[in-house]
């Protein structure tokens, strides 16, 4: 995990049950002598998130149907380090805008970009339901004037029709649909609960059609935010996504090229077993930056 996280060092259960009382039954001690959570129950998992938030983040409201994507809190709050580090050698306008691609139902980037570096965001999404629960986190916890939602009312484009001629974002991020179809998220989730020691097909961390899959599956989604952002050059800073294929990032390399990226980083990203990465791009001229920063550090 990135330095800054608090949660690389694991969780302090017993803290976290006098905060979170509802978590203390999901709570055990394994064959290990290791006090844990079933991380293959739905339910354990959003007890331990909804402690987390409230303990390390100041969020004390975070409501959703169980029908939603439950992200696990260490590794969304290691993007975001990740992406405060890519900005770490410009001194930057403020307040930083930044841009949510698929918000979803739990508002999650914004809720810890905001908590921990004070960043404004634009959060959008295509399902109208989402949207309307992640409002309800926002204004319950008073983030109404720091986070703002925009509906993407066309399902084939991704940042067309939500970006303004007027915004300027700092960054842009993404946790992209990783299937091309229900099936192939259901046998991902099946593989995934047989390695937590569970043979049932339960999604540990639920997850609508949208939130899962894309048609043609995370490479289209890319490609398709890729040429998408190249319509927006000027108004963005750094856009980046995560990617979970390494195979992925090559194919990426050709269109960055194609179209007419002036930087590109990789950020490698671990949590646990699973590895992945930020691939990160501007199509910004060191004269264009200036728009965007004081003065170059």
């Amino acid at each position: 995990m990135h330095k800054n996280n608090k949660h690389k060092k694991g969780y302090n259960f017993k803290e976290l049950i006098q905060i979170h009382p509802a978590l203390e039954p999901f709570v055990f001690e394994n064959p290990h002598g290791s006090t844990t959570v079933n991380f293959a129950d739905p339910q354990a998992v959003k007890a331990l998130n909804i402690a987390l938030l409230k303990a390390y983040y100041n969020i004390e409201y975070w409501t959703f149907p169980d029908a939603h994507l439950c992200p696990p809190i260490p590794g969304r709050v290691d993007y975001i380090h990740h992406l405060n580090q890519l900005l770490k050698p410009y001194t930057l306008k403020t307040p930083i805008h930044v841009l949510d691609v698929g918000v979803g139902a739990t508002c999650i980037y914004p809720l810890l970009g905001h908590s921990v570096y004070q960043w404004h965001f634009v959060g959008t999404d295509i399902d109208p339901k989402a949207m309307s629960y992640a409002q309800t986190i926002i204004d319950k916890n008073g983030f109404s004037e720091s986070i703002e939602l925009r509906l993407q009312a066309e399902k084939s484009q991704i940042l067309k029709g939500v970006i303004k001629s007027s915004d300027a974002f700092v960054l842009s991020l993404c946790n992209p649909p990783f299937y091309r179809s229900e099936q192939e998220a259901l046998e991902a989730t099946q593989r995934k609960m047989k390695g937590l020691g569970n043979a049932a097909p339960i999604r540990n961390f639920s997850g609508t059609a949208n939130e899962l899959w894309y048609e043609g599956g995370e490479k289209a989604f890319l490609h398709n935010y890729l040429y998408e952002s190249s319509l927006y050059k000027t108004q963005c800073f750094w856009f980046t996504s995560l990617v979970s294929k390494k195979d992925l990032v090559k194919s990426m390399q050709k269109s960055f090229q194609k179209l007419g990226a002036t930087q590109v980083k990789i950020i490698p990203m671990q949590l646990g077993n699973k590895v992945s990465r930020i691939v990160a791009w501007t199509f910004l001229t060191e004269a264009e930056q200036n728009d965007f920063i004081v003065v170059n550090s």
